[in-house]
């Protein structure tokens, strides 16, 4: 399988080589790494990048004790990333793309704005079995139980994924003896971040930003991953709203 390692946080990000380790060791074979030069988080699945005379920038990288595995910075979103890599941009397009490890959480329906996520709805848009995973921390700490826990993530995704569709792993920033397991989530109603909008005038709005705490007493991905358990939710990209009547809908102007 041709697989792709992609990530929001940049190329130098830690969870980036993490993520990258853990697919070296796993029965994946014949792996790439392509990842932002610059961090991206919030990019969605936006597909921007730093073109000159129609040509992408791309540097060649090297991870942290990887050094057999290709490694390009592309200046670029990793929705962008994905979308060109489906399109051969660097080799074969990949059958497996792995996004992340996200610096921070990725649950409820927040995820419509993180580009780990998008970057991996992309490739799952484009037939790839693919899997998004966040560690729950800005700055974290645990990245053995984010090890460990991506790996038996990964060994489902190949064993039962589904192309088209994304394995969503939050992970949360604890000593791997204290983390309670992992379970199967539904998404929360929001995110882990909301938006306050404060004063405003003709030229500017002034933007804060505030952590939400989940509700506990639910098994949503936000509410498990605050009790201690890593989640896996299975999201699909966009599809059409077919319970919605359009009968009445005018067909002439």
């Amino acid at each position: 399988m041709r697989t792709l390692i992609t990530n929001d946080d940049g190329v130098d990000s830690r969870g980036l080589s993490v993520l990258a380790t853990v697919a070296n060791t796993s029965s994946l074979d014949d792996i790439h790494v392509a990842a932002p030069h610059t961090e991206c988080s919030g990019s969605s699945a936006s597909l921007y990048g730093r073109e000159e005379y129609g040509r992408l920038s791309i540097s060649p990288r090297e991870l942290p004790g990887l050094p057999e595995l290709g490694v390009r910075a592309v200046e670029a979103s990793p929705a962008l990333i994905a979308f060109v890599a489906a399109h051969g941009a660097f080799g074969p397009p990949p059958t497996v793309v792995l996004s992340g490890i996200n610096h921070g959480p990725n649950t409820g329906r927040a995820i419509l704005h993180s580009g780990t996520v998008g970057a991996a709805l992309t490739a799952a848009a484009h037939g790839a079995l693919a899997m998004a995973v966040s560690l729950a921390a800005a700055d974290p700490h645990h990245w053995d139980t984010a090890e460990a826990v991506t790996a038996r993530a990964l060994d489902w995704l190949l064993a039962h994924g589904t192309p088209g569709t994304v394995l969503n792993i939050n992970i949360p920033d604890l000593p791997l003896s204290q983390l309670r397991g992992l379970r199967a989530a539904s998404l929360a109603a929001s995110g882990a971040v909301q938006a306050d909008i404060g004063e405003t005038g003709d030229d500017f709005v002034t933007i804060s930003y505030s952590e939400v705490e989940p509700d506990q007493s639910v098994d949503t991905d936000a509410g498990l991953l605050a009790r201690g358990w890593a989640t896996a939710t299975v999201l699909r990209g966009p599809c059409p709203a077919d319970d919605v009547d359009l009968a009445a809908f005018p067909t002439a102007l």
